[in-house]
């Protein structure tokens, strides 16, 4: 069973794929440096991040190819939907993450993006290493049977 969500966190988006194609190495919890009708478009929470990355740039982090809308009620004021944006990470966290790219050959994936209970816009990363097929198949054998040992057990009463 899927752990509970804190309630005071909204989700915005979800890449579930992501945990699929990945073996999750570590995790991290990033600010986004965002514009003012980004964050009216993610309140509205049309945002997508399953096709996007994240990725060293200089000494900064940032995320590419995230899709956040633009804001209807802004008019000229609007911003590029996939413009690449930077990720807000302490210094060891960005060093332990382009070590973790360029030394061991892993990726950097969003996981979800949610308001916290600040209202402050956050990424979930994680360092991840690609899996490989067999992997896949495993790893859906494992949730089928886990799947079928709670049907089990419920069944017994």
């Amino acid at each position: 069973m899927a752990p509970k969500q804190d309630p005071n966190i909204k989700l915005i988006a979800d890449n579930r794929r992501g945990r699929y194609d990945y073996e999750i190495m570590e995790t991290f919890e990033a600010g986004l440096s965002l514009t003012g009708t980004e964050v009216k478009s993610l309140r509205a929470a049309k945002a997508t991040i399953a096709e996007s990355y994240a990725g060293p740039s200089g000494e900064e982090f940032f995320l590419f190819n995230c899709n956040i809308p633009e804001y209807l009620q802004a008019n000229r004021f609007n911003h590029e939907p996939r413009r690449p944006r930077r990720l807000l990470l302490h210094k060891k966290e960005i060093a332990k993450l382009i070590g973790g790219v360029q030394r061991e050959g892993m990726t950097v994936i969003p996981l979800k993006l949610y308001f916290n209970e600040k209202g402050r816009a956050k990424l979930q990363i994680a360092l991840a290493r690609g899996k490989k097929l067999h992997d896949k198949r495993e790893s859906e054998k494992k949730r089928d049977w886990q799947r079928d040992q709670a049907r089990i057990m419920r069944d017994r009463g």
